[in-house]
């Protein structure tokens, strides 16, 4: 069986390596349109390199009438005990032969002003009682926040009432490093990785494979799969678009770039804060403009990461231009873009509010989230990766979506948050969806067993034991 994948970030990256390990006999090609991969949203300052548990995000535990929803807090924390046991895997197996090449524990934190203590106080209580988070912290006493994140707080005057949550065992990931080194070991086991390869459409032939043209080089290339992955980031919509496949007029893309205030720390410093701190979202931000305050570890060194700074950017992906985003759209998909539009005018003004803050806006922000630490290290602005959120049938969605044709032969990863803390559990699932045949052999299930502890969300979610189990296995490998 021939599979091909489209796109050599962490989603097809990982589901290459998934698929290379549970079957060996797959012909597998992955084609990737830069000159190596993990260049795009996967890159290391493209992303903030949280380990997505759910432990400091606002965002994934909802508030309706005072009433916190933890369910999807509790499902994306499941996703990364997966992801991890995954990685645990890589590591055993000599894939990767340094867990610190890629994964650091830091303390996962959450802070906000006085105006939301109440809030985080009802989400701590809520959140404590399951097993997933039962060594969260609450303070909302100045000195001990201190001790936990005192870049925040050292200079913040005491008369100013704030509250933070902790959890010690949370991560700080590498996603670009963790990629190329799934790569390096595709390479080295009979998979194509075809770089500087540009996918300009694929459909299927008469006969029911899937013909994938792209250019090399300057000079055309076809290649054929019998089971076409397409994980490109922004660029799954045109793809997507091309294939003829009766639900590509239901989805559109809505972009959303990106900016971070990015600080070089030495090892001293970096031991001092070791945290990643989020807060609360703007009223009419995104999610995942949700400013937070990050220690970064990346090829040796130690990195002060804020933000992130939305952008309203109408290009697919990061170097790609605005005239291949507006070739991309079809006819049908102008209604949608326009009721997203009208709908959520509040997050377009918001985000071209946000594409023409300058350097000095952003330190104000800054200032106010960790007050004095401006004048503590030299800050750059980087630009982050770009985001193309769903619009399905005319309506935003924050998410990310599997997307799997009838006859089981296409699939693509639509969205963006969390994106690469659970590229593991979402491509398995995918696999499981795309070649579901593979699953029935005995022999595929014992190398599954050989790799996870369980893969089993609901198991982990209610067996405090499993879910300990796998949690150990997985932390022991990885050293964190």
């Amino acid at each position: 069986m021939r599979l091909v994948i489209v796109g050599a970030g962490i989603m097809g990256v990982t589901l290459a390596t998934l698929a290379r390990e549970l079957n060996p006999e797959l012909d597998i090609t992955v084609i990737e349109r830069l000159s190596g991969p993990a260049m795009s949203n996967s890159g290391v300052f493209n992303n903030a390199g949280t380990g997505h548990e759910a432990n400091c995000e606002l965002n994934y535990t909802p508030v309706d009438e005072e009433e916190i929803a933890v369910d999807k807090a509790l499902h994306i924390h499941a996703q990364f005990n997966i992801a991890k046991q995954f990685w645990a895997y890589l590591v055993k197996q000599g894939i990767i032969e340094d867990p610190a090449s890629f994964i650091h524990a830091t303390k996962h934190c959450t802070l906000v002003a006085e105006d939301s203590i109440e809030l985080l106080r009802l989400r701590y209580q809520e959140m404590s009682k399951h097993h997933f988070f039962d060594t969260m912290s609450f303070s909302d006493d100045h000195e001990e926040i201190k001790s936990w994140i005192p870049y925040t707080m050292e200079n913040r005057p005491r008369s100013e009432r704030m509250a933070a949550t902790k959890i010690e065992g949370g991560t700080d990931v590498n996603y670009q490093a963790v990629t190329e080194e799934m790569a390096r070991y595709l390479s080295r086991n009979n998979v194509n990785v075809e770089l500087n390869t540009h996918v300009k459409r694929a459909h299927k032939s008469p006969t029911g494979t899937w013909l994938v043209e792209a250019i090399k080089d300057g000079n055309a290339v076809q290649y054929k799969a019998d089971k076409l992955f397409v994980g490109a980031g922004g660029g799954a919509f045109p793809l997507l678009k091309k294939s003829h496949l009766p639900c590509r007029s239901r989805f559109a893309g809505f972009p959303v770039g990106g900016r971070f205030l990015v600080a070089e720390i030495d090892e001293e410093a970096a031991k001092y804060y070791n945290a990643k701190t989020y807060g609360k979202a703007k009223v009419g931000a995104p999610p995942m403009s949700v400013p937070h305050l990050d220690l970064r570890a990346a090829n040796g060194r130690h990195y002060l990461l804020f933000g992130p700074f939305a952008t309203f950017m109408p290009v697919l992906e990061k170097g790609r231009g605005f005239v291949e985003y507006v070739r991309s759209m079809r006819f049908h998909d102008v209604p949608n873009l326009l009721n997203v539009a009208l709908e959520h005018f509040p997050l377009v003004k918001y985000l071209v509010s946000e594409t023409f803050k300058g350097k000095e806006s952003m330190f104000v922000e800054l200032e106010n989230f960790a007050p004095g630490i401006r004048q503590k290290f030299e800050w750059n602005i980087v630009q982050a990766g770009q985001r193309v959120q769903i619009i399905k049938d005319g309506d935003l969605q924050m998410g990310t979506e599997i997307v799997i044709s009838e006859d089981q032969s296409y699939g693509t990863l639509l969205g963006a948050s969390p994106g690469a803390s659970v590229s593991p559990e979402v491509m398995l699932r995918c696999l499981e969806k795309m070649i579901p045949g593979m699953f029935e052999s005995e022999d595929v299930q014992q190398k599954l067993s050989g790799i996870f502890v369980t893969t089993d969300l609901e198991q982990l979610m209610n067996d405090p034991e499993v879910y300990r189990k796998a949690k150990s296995f997985a932390n022991n490998l990885l050293k964190i």
